[in-house]
């Protein structure tokens, strides 16, 4: 199987391999993983993976949006002398651009800059390719690329050129693509949006919940918690069909006439696959039959800015003034002012189950579910994300965001079973675990500074 060298961004690291897995298998590619464990390390910016045939490298690089570049892989080695050995041995690769070919080579690194007289010495030591084109700086036909991979050493004091040539290893091969998807964080950015919230997401981290969902022409998305709309836009712009709903109507439709969704979606040329806004409580869904959805992606509110919220009160009320309340939905309130029906807090674990039931129903078989589930770090054990789940459903991908003392898991979970289910009731009484889960009473830790309760004064 052919080999290809992958560059990918040095950013959300633990959505790297989630991400090429889900792509590869949404466009039908297989994927040979590198036979020693240090290279699927993701803190490393480079990979080495096989493919059939260099056409899917190109399609991954257009499409995922941790990719920064993708090559034909030449060679490799922990030193020069290894390098160039490894080259020589693999000039069935690359000898058939000798003759004829205009090029140019390129020598970079990360976390590092290597000065320009190395740079040239770097690429004299490739002379025995022999190469008879036209050297080309601006258009060649081929840029051949020479990578030194350095440890990070952000955060410390050091001279321009300090530790040069102490590279972890080298690495050569051909450019075939350049990552084209990294664009469209820029196009999506939400300080350039037509109508945002203060708990939009950002580009990049909605780019990726869209490719976890596999969007693609034709499949129909749910977002159950769309608030402004932030994922409803790339997975759109991806070819999907939306529909949205949130109990609270404020945050689809803003001030204006147009819904702000729909002005935004109108700015990115994708208000079309916006099927429709609905204002319901998803405890008190208005679906009839399940199996509608090919996948389901949201941002749950989980109270740090906004906490999640249901129809219900926190105290029973005496039943004359149910009655009453009863007759004001039936008949409308005595001032001509719309009843608007009270909630009360939604707990976030019980707000996740409920929703991995929801996207049982809902779900076509083998569809998934992707949402955002924010815990606490040092009580956070990988059971926590199994106690939400239920029969039929499986964690496919668990990819942690990092702010110190807490984080937010990007969870994937896919629909594997065929049989049908009845909608969820989601009735208050549940069975507990003998572990709370790190998410438990996250918005009530996270306003306590993440401090167990004794210690506090």
């Amino acid at each position: 199987m052919p080999q290809f060298l992958f560059h990918f961004a040095q950013a959300h690291n633990d959505f790297r391999l989630p991400e090429l897995e889900s792509i590869a298998e949404l466009l039908g590619i297989s994927l040979s993983w590198p036979s020693e464990f240090e290279y699927r390390d993701t803190a490393r910016p480079f990979m080495i993976l096989g493919l059939d045939q260099e056409e899917h490298a190109r399609l991954l690089a257009r499409r995922c949006i941790l990719i920064k570049a993708v090559y034909e892989f030449y060679a490799q080695g922990s030193t020069y002398e290894e390098l160039h050995g490894s080259n020589r041995r693999n000039q069935t690769l690359w000898k058939r651009y000798v003759e004829n070919t205009s090029f140019r080579f390129l020598v970079t690194s990360s976390q590092h800059k290597i000065p320009q007289m190395r740079q040239r010495e770097v690429i004299e030591s490739f002379a025995y390719m022999g190469f008879l084109g036209k050297i080309d700086m601006k258009n060649p036909e081929i840029i051949l690329t020479c990578f030194e991979e350095y440890d990070d050493r952000h955060g410390t004091t050091r001279a321009k050129h300090e530790g040069d040539g102490q590279f972890r290893e080298v690495f050569f091969g051909r450019l075939l693509e350049e990552g084209s998807a990294r664009q469209l964080i820029a196009k999506f950015d939400v300080k350039k949006r037509a109508y945002f919230g203060n708990t939009s997401m950002e580009a990049e981290i909605s780019l990726l919940m869209a490719n976890q969902t596999q969007a693609s022409p034709g499949k129909l998305i749910y977002d159950p918690f769309i608030g402004t709309g932030s994922m409803s836009y790339p997975t759109s712009h991806f070819g999907a069909f939306v529909i949205g709903s949130d109990i609270d109507g404020r945050q689809m439709r803003g001030k204006q006439k147009t819904p702000g969704v729909i002005r935004a979606a109108n700015q990115y040329g994708t208000a079309a696959r916006i099927i429709d806004l609905a204002t319901f409580d998803i405890t008190r869904n208005p679906w009839r039959c399940g199996e509608l959805f090919d996948s389901i992606v949201t941002d749950p509110p989980y109270g740090v800015r906004a906490g999640a919220k249901r129809l219900g009160r926190k105290k029973e009320l005496p039943d004359y003034k149910k009655d009453l309340c009863l007759q004001h939905t039936l008949n409308g309130r005595p001032d001509d002012q719309p009843y608007i029906p009270p909630t009360k807090p939604y707990e976030l674990s019980h707000l996740a189950a409920d929703l991995v039931l929801l996207a049982r129903y809902l779900l076509k078989p083998n569809g998934r579910l992707v949402f955002f589930l924010p815990t606490v770090t040092d009580e956070y054990e990988e059971v926590d994300i199994h106690t939400m789940l239920c029969e039929g459903m499986e964690v496919i991908a668990n990819s942690l965001q990092d702010f110190g003392s807490w984080g937010r898991r990007l969870v994937t979970i896919k629909k594997t079973t065929q049989g049908k289910y009845s909608p969820p009731t989601f009735e208050p009484t549940r069975e507990e675990t003998a572990r709370i889960p790190a998410h438990r009473d996250f918005r009530e830790k996270y306003f306590q500074g993440f401090k167990p309760k004794a210690d506090e004064t």
